[in-house]
């Protein structure tokens, strides 16, 4: 058999640099320098959605320049031009380029965004900060009390009764010099010498299925290092009502399930400190966003409830613990801020990405989707601020799916198809399995090209249409259950199976993308309002980020509004997760916002199957405009980026 053309083929791949930071991807001839610089880890600024309206998107093209096309003439000057500035939405990569990346175009460069966030949004302004103190000996004439000679150097503190019995001892021992660690307005403990300069903490999102941690330094707002490891509470349910149904039916389960969340969370505080050789003694807060299961599992907290009417959750406001009592495995006296959850199914992680896309600033309307294991769907409406949640399954992250898999080394994420099967591998690496992204786009193009009718069912070979090319004919196997579309052949994979798209998987897509469209549909019904009606879309979440928009609105899982009007705003449970840590104003503006939403739940919502039905069924009819805007995946880490070699 001979083997397909694939782009995972080096041969036919061209190569592009990024500099200064000497990245570098193989990438389809054809493909958007959006596209390709989102690949290497850098999103850029589209405000236009692609379309060279808005000069956000401008780079310089140092190697291998372009042809300037007839918009870029128009927004960009000569000397520009002759430069080798060129606008990333519409370059075209077609051979070996080397570019040069402006910062103020990358929309995702961490110290833009933390900055962007304290200074427009709110003022550096941990919890948790440190005074350094060195006090002159005691005065026998004017005799003051040890809290009184030590106040008077860091401020009027509230001192608990443990501290209290510290200081007279500490003082002594350390000549009267030490750094206060402060909390709230309130003395966490004393430290020897001055740590005034180590002060630092963790964010993390703690997904259904993964979890993200950062360690940030609070004194300088630098974002130091983030991991990301699989939540292990999968082995328990790959999603959040078998794991609350495993803690209402065992009375081990809930210890069992903590246990496993802070064991990883312990494993991955130890790789970035370790990494960054920081003791973990040195790290005095930590915010967790997550889904109300989540949070709650993490705290220890009984989550049968949320199996049954009203759903309703432990907490409402954010908590703050000190991190010991949950057996956190650092300052013994760090504290752990959790995020305030809006309802049983509209948790913390929803909180946070509201909190990172300013949805309460906002006066326009606007849709924000956070795509994973649950969808949260949240719409801003003048004043007001609706909020709910639907169960879109695992399938995004590989499971449930044949071929499935997380998008690591040796996933498909990208599919095309004209008149052969191209594709996209992450590590550049050989074919064995596809993930979230993958699964969406050949679902597209088989839309598209008829080869998948609108009712989800691959066409038999009588039905393919005629004009179908031998090299896709040969791609479909099998009947019914069986029937499938083969991507890569078993002599291309690093796997010795073939990877394919079967019928059973397109259900899958079918049972995730119509949970999303539903959800949406019966928010938009409730608030009284129409898909047209949408100022803007706001894609969030590690997944949402990396999809293509086309595609996504191809397949009915997106409304179908223009694609400059749906943005990209990448791990915003996460980016809110550090804004909190790094700002007491915006856990005060986290309050809010669960305050002011309004909870809508599709699950009392009479309408939701019959919406569910429909939304199950692929958008049929003229959708050409679903090919037409540019689109981009977001960064993926340790996706196909190959970094620059050590000096």
């Amino acid at each position: 058999m001979t083997a397909p053309h694939t782009i995972s083929n080096p041969e036919k791949r061209v190569r592009v640099t990024f500099v200064p930071s000497g990245r570098f991807v193989q990438e389809m001839p054809g493909t958007s320098l959006l596209e390709t610089a989102a690949r290497a880890g850098f999103i850029i600024e589209t405000p236009c959605g692609g379309n060279g309206s808005c000069d956000k998107c401008k780079v310089r093209v140092v190697k291998g320049k372009p042809e300037a096309t007839e918009i870029e003439h128009d927004r960009l000057t000569a000397a520009e031009l002759n430069e080798g500035s060129r606008l990333a939405c519409q370059v075209s990569v077609d051979h070996e380029m080397e570019v040069e990346l402006y910062p103020e175009s990358l929309l995702s460069d961490h110290h833009k965004i933390l900055m962007d966030g304290m200074e427009a949004r709110g003022k550096l302004d941990p919890v948790v900060s440190k005074v350094y103190f060195d006090l002159p000996p005691s005065d026998r004439r004017l005799p003051k009390s040890d809290l009184e000679r030590l106040m008077s150097a860091i401020g009027d503190v509230r001192v608990g009764l443990s501290q209290l019995r510290r200081i007279p001892s500490f003082m002594r021992k350390n000549n009267w010099r030490g750094t206060a660690v402060i909390a709230d307005g309130s003395l966490l403990r004393l430290e020897p010498g001055d740590t005034s300069g180590e002060l630092f903490g963790i964010a993390f999102d703690i997904g259904t299925t993964s979890i993200v941690g950062t360690l940030m330094d609070l004194a300088t707002n630098n974002e130091l290092l983030a991991v990301s490891e699989l939540n292990p509470q999968i082995t328990f349910g790959d999603d959040v009502v078998s794991r609350i149904l495993r803690v209402r039916d065992d009375p081990e389960a809930l210890v069992e399930l903590q246990e496993a969340i802070i064991g990883t969370l312990n494993g991955m505080i130890a790789r970035m400190t370790e990494r960054m050789r920081i003791s973990p003694n040195r790290i005095y807060e930590v915010s967790a966003a997550g889904n109300t299961t989540m949070q709650q599992l993490l705290c220890g907290l009984d989550c049968s409830a949320l199996a049954q009417v009203p759903f309703a959750p432990v907490f409402s406001r954010g908590q703050r613990f000190q991190t010991d009592k949950l057996g956190l495995h650092l300052n013994p006296d760090a504290l752990l801020y959790v995020f305030p959850q809006i309802s049983g199914f509209v948790g913390g992680d929803t909180v946070a990405a509201l909190l990172a896309s300013r949805m309460i600033h906002r006066r326009d309307t606007c849709l924000l989707i956070d795509i994973g294991t649950n969808a949260e769907i949240a719409v801003r409406r003048g004043d007001a601020l609706f909020a709910t949640s639907t169960a879109a399954g695992p399938a995004f992250e590989g499971a449930r799916i044949t071929n499935g898999m997380r998008g690591r080394i040796g996933a498909i994420e990208k599919v095309v198809i004209d008149r052969d099967v191209h594709l996209n591998v992450i590590g550049d690496a050989r074919p064995i399995g596809l993930c979230g992204t993958a699964l969406i786009d050949t679902a597209a193009e088989l839309l598209r090209h008829g080869y998948l009718d609108p009712l989800g069912r691959l066409v038999s070979d009588d039905d393919l249409p005629a004009d179908t090319p031998p090299s896709i004919r040969r791609r479909f196997i099998g009947e019914k259950s069986e029937r499938r579309f083969i991507l890569a052949f078993e002599d291309e994979t690093g796997s010795d199976n073939d990877v394919a798209l079967w019928q059973p998987d397109v259900q899958e897509l079918q049972l995730a993308s119509g949970a999303i469209r539903a959800g949406i549909n019966i928010v938009l019904r409730k608030i009284g309002i129409t898909a047209d009606e949408l100022d803007e879309v706001l894609l969030a979440g590690a997944f949402g980020n990396f999809i293509r928009r086309a595609n996504a609105r191809r397949i009915g899982m997106l409304p179908q509004v223009p694609g400059d009007r749906i943005k990209f705003i990448g791990n915003s449970t996460l980016l809110g997760a550090k804004l909190a840590l790094l700002s007491q104003d915006k856990q005060e503006e986290a309050e809010t916002i669960q305050r002011m939403a309004q909870r809508i739940d599709l699950s009392g919502d009479a309408d939701f199957q019959r919406e569910f039905a429909d939304a199950m069924v692929f958008p049929d009819g003229d959708l050409d405009r679903c090919r037409d805007i540019p689109t981009f995946a977001g960064a993926r880490e340790n996706a196909i980026v190959v970094p620059a070699p050590p000096e």
